[in-house]
């Protein structure tokens, strides 16, 4: 038996490993697997070039659990290791790397750090009190060898019988104490289907296998049939009702290599934290499922998979290295989602339109968060009107209302039920009013305001829509003696804390009195609400009285003090009450008087 020292200079190198490098215990069986699938598939390829003659469908990773001697067993019948193989790949490289990582990053957040080195078998050490490796190479003329290391950087290797029918190596891990729940089947078994779930090769477990090594994504899409899109969701998302809206098939070989499917859930009018992420694997093992960096904020509220030999990840596969590659990754998504969609808006637009309210919010996230979307998006971006109507922003343009000013005005709702007074006053004035109801809408309309200089949104209860729509026709004109008895009036019977008091020569279709916030602060109060805190806006609301409408005139003229006060009063009630404004106390008493008015 040969005996040595691993030859670093760094003694505490396994408790970095067990601590710094791997935060998280449970990966060494994804780095274990991994590697197992390495040594499978090198040898396939050796058996495919004619070299090796097996059978490349007895090719297979076992998993072998014995509790009562605490050992966990990984077994592949691979391309297996010489004893100068192991001394080379065990001994040497991935601790030189191991030694030159300690010298740079010890100190450093383990976040930023960049490597490549081969410490995925050292993840074993977090679980074990003792690991041995027992090896028989695919070369007839090489003995099997037996390696053996209790954690620290002493370890012994011999070579043994060749008792091993064939090629392939076993690990097999000597569990302490600690980590006592790894020798539990159901414990294995949920840590498969996390990280490999998906591995090329079949991994068994028991009498089971566990893994599905011929995924969707790695096939044609030519050759996919919607079902097996639609199971294959479920696979990925069990806990998932709905299936998907529609999916985007990704396959690119260059400048790099990736592939994939991203599937478009039901998402509505919400932007939330999503349980079912999109999942990140590299050659088919599971890394992670935050893809910050690979994939766009927006493209988050997607699921589904992406996998990519060439996504740069430091050592513990935790993490994206800061590489133009990824940039170029990110591109690739966001132009073929945007592909899929004007493909589908242009060649199936009632499909779509079906689809949109579903799949809006990702869309609008999109173009104020991404300005190449946002380009992309214009071809596809509709805005539907309150008769269910879909316009492109295009389409929209040539049937919108234009002004002296070449100023192109479009009016739009957030709810039709709230907002319906308003609606109506418009309405009948033929305008094409928009329903724009996402939470995000505020955000969107100033990013169109910007692209579209002659472009203004406002919504119907603005406190500029009557100055837009405003007519001549005044019938109730009244005179500067009676606007200044009206100014006192309204500030002895109005809150000055709650309502800007404006009298306005509004239209003669207008109410009389009006409640509105100003487009922009209003405005700016939606984005703040969607987490962007830098607006302080007035709380105060536009009160905006109609000079011209008979009921101030009839106030003006009452002479019972009491009587003119319940008129105002009761205005100002009836219109908060629309826009949902009375509570408390003040909604108590308006009923109350209310039903004493019907009882006279």
């Amino acid at each position: 038996m040969e005996k040595g020292k691993i030859q670093v200079t760094v003694e505490d190198i396994f408790p970095v490993i067990k601590t710094f490098l791997y935060s998280d215990n449970e990966i060494f069986i994804r780095e274990l697997v991994s590697n197992a699938t390495d040594a499978i598939l090198k040898l396939k390829t050796l058996i495919n070039l004619g070299k090796i003659n097996k059978k490349i469908d007895d090719l297979i990773i076992e998993i072998v659990i014995d509790k009562e001697n605490k050992i966990l067993k990984i077994i592949d019948n691979g391309i297996g290791m010489t004893k100068k193989e192991v001394k080379k790949y065990i001994n040497q490289i991935a601790f030189s790397g191991a030694e030159e990582f300690l010298r740079k990053y010890k100190d450093k957040n383990n976040e930023y750090i960049i490597g490549n080195f081969g410490l995925g078998f050292y993840s074993s050490f977090m679980v074990s009190d003792k690991v041995e490796i027992i090896s028989k190479s695919y070369k007839d003329s090489e003995d099997a060898i037996h390696w053996i290391c209790d954690g620290t950087t002493n370890f012994s290797i011999k070579n043994i019988a060749n008792t091993i029918t064939g090629s392939g190596t076993e690990i097999i891990l000597h569990i302490n104490d600690s980590s006592k729940e790894f020798l539990e089947e159901n414990k294995i078994k949920e840590l498969l289907i996390k990280y490999c779930k998906f591995m090329p090769i079949p991994i068994k477990l028991g009498e089971r296998e566990v893994n599905n090594p011929y995924p969707i994504w790695k096939k044609n899409p030519i050759n996919v049939k919607d079902e097996e899109y639609i199971n294959f969701y479920k696979e990925l998302y069990p806990l998932q009702i709905a299936d998907p809206l529609f999916w985007i098939h990704l396959n690119i070989d260059h400048p790099f290599n990736l592939t994939g499917v991203l599937f478009f859930p039901k998402i509505k009018n919400k932007i939330e934290i999503q349980r079912d992420k999109i999942q990140l694997y590299k050659n088919q093992v599971y890394v992670t499922d935050n893809l910050e960096g690979i994939v766009p904020d927006f493209l988050n509220l997607l699921k589904g998979v992406i996998d990519s030999p060439d996504i740069p990840l430091n050592v513990s596969r935790s993490y994206l290295q800061s590489e133009s590659s990824v940039k170029q990754i990110s591109g690739y998504i966001t132009r073929k989602v945007a592909e899929k969609l004007e493909n589908m808006c242009k060649n199936n637009r009632e499909d779509f339109e079906k689809n949109w309210e579903d799949i809006k919010i990702i869309i609008e996230y999109g173009m104020i968060s991404d300005s190449n979307f946002y380009s992309k998006a214009k071809k596809f971006a509709l805005y539907p009107d309150i008769n269910h109507q879909y316009f492109l922003l295009e389409e929209y343009i040539k049937k919108a209302n234009k002004f002296k000013n070449k100023k192109i005005i479009c009016f739009y709702t957030s709810n039709i039920e709230n907002q319906n007074s308003y609606i109506e006053t418009i309405k009948n004035k033929g305008y094409i009013i928009l329903l724009l109801d996402s939470p995000i809408v505020g955000h969107l309309l100033q990013k169109i305001e910007m692209d579209y200089k002659n472009i203004n949104f406002f919504r119907v209860d603005s406190d500029q829509i009557d100055k837009i729509l405003k007519n001549n026709k005044n019938i109730y004109n009244l005179s500067k003696e009676e606007i200044k008895i009206l100014e006192n009036i309204l500030k002895q019977n109005i809150d000055n804390h709650k309502f800007i008091i404006k009298i306005e020569d509004l239209s003669d279709f207008s109410l009389p009195f009006i409640i509105t916030v100003p487009e922009f602060i209003r405005r700016m109060k939606e984005i703040s609400m969607t987490g962007n805190n830098m607006f302080n806006c007035n709380s105060k609301y536009n009160l905006i009285v109609n000079k011209n409408h008979k009921l101030i005139k009839k106030i003006i003229n009452e002479k019972d003090l009491k009587t003119k006060k319940n008129l105002i009063k009761n205005s100002l009630h009836l219109i908060m009450l629309s826009q949902n404004l009375l509570t408390g106390k003040e909604l108590t008493d308006f009923i109350y008087n209310s039903f004493e008015m019907l009882s006279k």
